[in-house]
């Protein structure tokens, strides 16, 4: 082979190797169909992504509350309003137990004893507060009205919120939801733009969040002399969740 020979043919291998690199999908064997990878790396060039985020909300009635009551004192020493918030909160203690409520349920809340803030004042007071848990939500009018009248002047909030069990399953639903708002989204987002969506590549869910609806009692409105058992009415808990989906299409 001559060198004009030999420089015609190096010609031809190095625009092969060119061609190599660019990303033709022919077979590097003359005659040979295009193989299964390289098909796939052809269709994966050609496919897009579009990326949605959603959220999702449900309500369900609450099953838990959880009740602040205590007891407040005050007197000429730290000590005399120390045995008094000990009285009234072993008196509270009995009656949680008469309730029936489990002593796990009923945790300690604040306690403290300092002299008094008023101007002048020589005398010292204090508070007792425990936090009660409720799983029956019917019982909370019950349990306020009993801890009254046991010595408790000190009830503050009721929080109604959802059971562990409960919560999980409604925290599947908001997701659920937020998932069918984001394919609806991504739909809609596909036929604008002409395109076929073929699967999701990626997921990401973020914010669950369980809303706990919160009530307050005034000290002494179920206290007052022939007053009617008190009832709370509590709005439904939300759940809510978001998610980013991301969706791949081929025009």
């Amino acid at each position: 082979m001559n060198r004009r020979q030999f420089l015609a043919v190096s010609s031809v291998g190095l625009a092969g190797a060119i061609a190599g690199c660019v990303g033709d999908v022919r077979s590097d064997t003359d005659g040979e169909a295009p193989t299964e990878s390289t098909t796939d790396e052809r269709e994966r060039a050609d496919r897009g992504e579009i990326t949605v985020t959603a959220s999702g909300d449900v309500e369900a009635e609450p099953d838990r509350a959880v009740v602040t009551a205590g007891v407040q004192a005050s007197g000429e020493s730290a000590d005399a309003v120390t045995d008094e918030l000990a009285t009234g909160a072993d008196d509270l203690r009995e009656t949680f137990a008469d309730l029936g409520i489990p002593p796990e349920n009923v945790e300690e809340g604040q306690y403290r004893v300092h002299p008094e803030r008023e101007r002048d004042a020589e005398g010292f007071e204090g508070a007792h507060s425990f936090e009660v848990t409720i799983t029956d939500v019917d019982r909370v009018g019950e349990v306020i009205d009993a801890a009254i009248e046991a010595g408790a002047d000190d009830v503050g909030r009721v929080n109604f919120a959802l059971q562990a069990e409960t919560r999980a399953t409604l925290r599947r639903d908001a997701i659920d939801a937020a998932l069918a708002t984001a394919d609806e989204e991504a739909a809609h987002v596909a036929d604008n733009r002409n395109v076929d969506l073929e699967g999701t590549t990626a997921v990401t869910t973020a914010d669950v969040r369980v809303r706990p609806v919160e009530g307050h009692l005034a000290s002494g409105d179920a206290a007052a002399e022939a007053a009617p058992p008190t009832e709370i009415e509590a709005d439904p808990v939300s759940v809510s969740a978001s998610v980013t989906v991301t969706y791949a299409f081929v025009e």
